[in-house]
C-alpha cells in the first residue's frame, strides 16, 4: 500500500522549497557557494550537449551516405528539422523549469500530469540515458586520444576508468566545483566550433584537405534515390545531438537563487549555442562538399577546411577530446538530483536523499560511477558497443514529458495556453516519431537491452515503494500514535575484561534502564589459562564493586553471540537494551588491529532477537 504524503515526509525528512525571493541569511549564502550561476551550469550541465556537436552531424552525414552524393545534399534540410526540434524541447524546458523548480524534468512533469506509472517510466528512462551518456561520453574521449596515439590503444579499459575516477572525484567536491573545472575546456570548445564556422563561412574553398587524403569515401556510388525512411533514419540518428537538453530542468535545484531563472538562462543559452553550431557546421559541410572517410571525423574535416591543419586543427581535435572525455559531467550534474526525487517518493532507498558537504548527492554520484564502469568494463571501452543504446531512453523521456506538458497548460488555461500546448503537442510527436525510428532501426544493435531494462527498473522502483509501504504500516507513520507508556527495561552490557571501556560503558547504561547487567561468556570446561582469566575477573570485580551484577554465561564451544542470544531470549524484562563498548581509533588504519568482537555480537543480537542493540564508541 502506499505511503501517504505524510507518511513519505516522516519516513525522510526533506529540505523545504526555497522562496525564490527571500533574502539569503549567512547559512543560505554559504550553500550558494556551493550551487551554480548560469555560467557555471552551462559549463557543469551542458557538456553533454556541446560534446555532440562532434558526433551528432556525422551521424547524419553516415545515413545520408547510402544515398550518394544527392542523398548528402540533404544534410541542411534534416540539420534544420532537428534545429526545430531544439528550439521545441528548449522553450519546452524553459517552461518545464517555471513549473517545476524542484526538479525532476519529464518525471516531475509526469507524476504531476499523467500518473505515477508514466513518471516511472520517465525516470527509468533519464536513468538509463544518465548511465549511458557516462559511458559514452568517456569511451568516445578516450577513442579520440587512442586515434591520435595508436599506442595507448590497448590500455583503452584503464584509461576509460582514469577518467571517470576524475570527473567522480571533481563532483564529491560539488557540483559548483566541478563547473569551476570544466568551465575553461568548455569556452575553449565552443570557441574552435564557432572559429571553425566564422572562418570557413568566408572561405570559397578548403584551406587544406590533408586531413581527409589516403582516406577512402564511404558514400554509395551510382545512388540517387532518398526515400523517407531514409531521411527519418538521418533524421533519429542525428537527434543523438539533443541528448543533453533536459539536464538543466533535472538539475534545477543546484542553482543558486534565484535557481528558476537561472536555470531557465542556462537552457536558453545552452539551446542557442547549440542550434547555432549544428546549423553552421551543416552549412560549412555543403559548402566544402565533405563526405564521410573512414578513419578521419566529419568535425576534423571541418577544422581541416576552414583554420588549415595547423595550430587550430590541433587543437579543435585536442578540446574535442577533453571535452568528449568530460561530457560525462552532465550526469553527474543530473542523474543524483533524480535519484534524490525518486528517493523522497519512496521508489529508490532514502540514501540517495541524504546530502553531504558541497550540498553534493554523495551516494547518487558513487552509484552512478559504479554502474558506469562495470559499463565500461563489459563493454571493453569500444564505443561502437554502446552508441546504438545511446538516446533512446532520452527520447522516451523527451516524449512523456511533452505529452505531460500539453495536459498541463490544458489544465492550467492561462493566456496564450492553446499555443504553448500546440508547441508541445508538435515536439512530443517528433520526439514520438524519433523514439520509434532509432529503436526500430537499432533494436538488433543492441537498442533490445534498452527496452528491456526500462520495464525491469520501473517493477525496481515499484518494488522499493511497496517495501516503503510495509515499513510505513508497520511503523503506522501518518497516524497519531497511542499514549507513551514507560516501560521496565533491563540494560546488558557483555564485558571481558575490566577498564576504562567498561566503566564508560556501565554509567552510561545505568542512565538508559531500570536494571543493568554485566554479562560475560565463559568456557564450559575452561582449560588452566582459563580458569586463571576468569577467577581474576571475579576478584577484580569483586574488588571494584561497581553496584552492578556481573553474570557468567557458558558456553561448550567458545562463542560469543549465541550464549548471549540465548541470555537475552530468556529475559523477562518488557524491554532490553544490549550495549556493546567498542573504542574509535584515531586513525583509520588502526580498525584493523581491533577484534570485531562488537560486530560478531551485533549481528548475531539483530538476528536472532527483538533487543535494542546500542553501540558505545569511545574515542582514544
Amino acid at each position: 500500500m502506499p505511503l501517504p504524503p505524510q507518511a513519505a515526509q516522516a519516513a525522510e525528512p526533506t529540505d523545504p522549497p526555497e522562496p525564490e525571493a527571500a533574502s539569503p541569511s549567512g547559512q543560505d549564502k554559504r550553500h550558494d557557494r556551493d550551487k551554480l550561476t548560469a555560467l557555471g551550469g552551462l559549463a557543469a550541465l551542458s557538456l553533454d550537449a556541446m560534446a555532440s556537436v562532434a558526433y551528432g552531424p556525422e551521424s547524419i552525414v553516415l545515413v545520408l551516405a547510402a544515398a550518394g552524393s544527392y542523398g548528402l545534399g540533404f544534410t541542411l534540410p534534416v540539420t534544420i528539422a532537428i534545429a526545430v526540434l531544439l528550439a521545441v524541447l528548449t522553450a519546452s524546458y524553459r517552461q518545464v523549469i517555471a513549473a517545476f523548480p524542484d526538479g525532476g524534468g519529464s518525471y516531475a512533469v509526469a507524476k504531476t500530469h499523467l500518473g505515477r506509472r508514466t513518471a516511472l517510466t520517465a525516470a527509468a528512462s533519464l536513468v538509463i540515458d544518465y548511465i549511458l551518456n557516462v559511458a559514452v561520453s568517456v569511451t568516445a574521449g578516450v577513442a579520440a586520444l587512442t586515434s591520435a596515439f595508436p599506442g595507448l590503444y590497448p590500455h583503452r579499459v584503464l584509461l576509460c576508468l582514469a577518467v571517470l575516477v576524475l570527473v567522480t572525484a571533481v563532483n564529491l567536491r560539488g557540483i559548483a566545483e566541478s563547473a569551476r573545472w570544466f568551465m575553461a575546456p568548455t569556452a575553449v570548445f565552443v570557441l574552435s566550433i564557432m572559429a571553425i564556422i566564422v572562418v570557413g563561412l568566408f572561405r570559397s574553398h578548403p584551406a587544406s584537405t590533408a586531413a581527409a587524403a589516403g582516406h577512402a569515401s564511404v558514400v554509395a556510388q551510382n545512388a540517387t534515390g532518398v526515400g523517407a525512411l531514409l531521411l527519418l533514419k538521418a533524421f533519429a540518428s542525428g537527434c543523438s545531438a539533443l541528448t543533453g537538453v533536459e539536464a538543466v530542468a533535472n538539475a534545477v535545484p543546484s542553482f543558486r537563487a534565484p535557481r528558476a531563472k537561472r536555470a531557465q538562462h542556462t537552457e536558453v543559452a545552452l539551446g542557442a549555442l547549440l542550434g547555432v553550431m549544428l546549423i553552421g557546421l551543416a552549412v560549412l559541410i555543403g559548402r566544402f562538399h565533405l563526405r564521410p572517410v573512414d578513419g578521419v571525423t566529419l568535425l576534423a574535416q571541418l577544422a581541416d577546411a576552414s583554420l588549415g591543419h595547423g595550430f587550430g586543427f590541433y587543437l579543435v581535435q585536442f578540446a574535442t577530446v577533453v571535452l568528449l572525455a568530460l561530457a560525462a559531467n552532465t550526469s553527474f550534474g543530473g542523474l543524483p538530483v533524480l535519484m534524490r526525487l525518486l528517493a523522497r517518493d519512496n521508489h529508490l532507498p532514502h540514501v540517495f536523499a541524504l546530502r553531504a558537504d558541497h550540498q553534493v548527492h554523495r551516494h547518487g554520484v558513487l552509484f552512478l560511477a559504479l554502474v558506469s564502469a562495470g559499463l565500461l568494463v563489459a563493454s571493453g571501452g569500444d564505443v561502437n558497443s554502446l552508441v546504438p543504446l545511446f538516446s533512446i531512453g532520452v527520447f522516451v523521456g523527451f516524449t512523456i514529458c511533452q505529452v505531460g506538458m500539453v495536459r498541463h497548460w490544458r489544465l492550467e488555461r492561462g493566456a496564450g495556453w492553446r499555443g504553448k500546448a500546440a508547441l508541445n503537442g508538435f515536439g512530443a510527436v517528433l520526439t514520438g516519431v524519433a523514439t520509434l525510428v532509432v529503436t526500430g532501426t537499432k533494436f538488433t544493435e543492441g537498442a533490445w537491452g534498452v527496452v528491456v531494462a526500462l520495464p525491469v527498473l520501473v517493477l525496481v522502483f515499484e518494488a522499493v515503494h511497496r517495501a516503503y509501504g510495509r515499513i510505513g504500516e508497520r511503523l503506522e507513520l501518518g497516524r497519531i500514535p497511542g499514549p507513551v507508556v514507560r516501560r521496565r527495561s533491563t540494560v546488558v552490557v557483555p564485558v571481558h575484561s575490566i577498564s576504562r571501556l567498561t566503566r564508560e560503558a556501565l554509567a552510561a547504561a545505568m542512565s538508559l534502564g531500570d536494571e543493568v547487567l554485566a554479562v560475560t561468556v565463559v568456557p564450559t570446561d575452561p582449560d588452566a589459562e582459563d580458569a586463571q582469566a576468569i577467577q581474576a575477573l571475579r576478584r577484580d570485580w569483586e574488588l571494584w564493586q561497581p553496584g552492578v551484577p556481573l553474570v557468567e554465561v557458558a558456553d561448550a564451544h567458545r562463542r560469543l553471540g549465541r550464549p548471549l542470544v540465548g541470555f537475552v531470549q530468556g529475559l523477562t524484562a518488557e524491554r532490553v537494551t544490549v550495549l556493546i563498548a567498542e573504542v574509535e581509533p584515531v586513525r583509520l588504519w588502526q580498525r584493523a588491529l581491533q577484534n570485531q568482537r562488537g560486530v560478531l555480537i551485533d549481528r548475531a543480537l539483530r538476528r536472532h532477537t527483538d533487543a535494542v542493540v546500542c553501540r558505545l564508541r569511545l574515542h582514544m
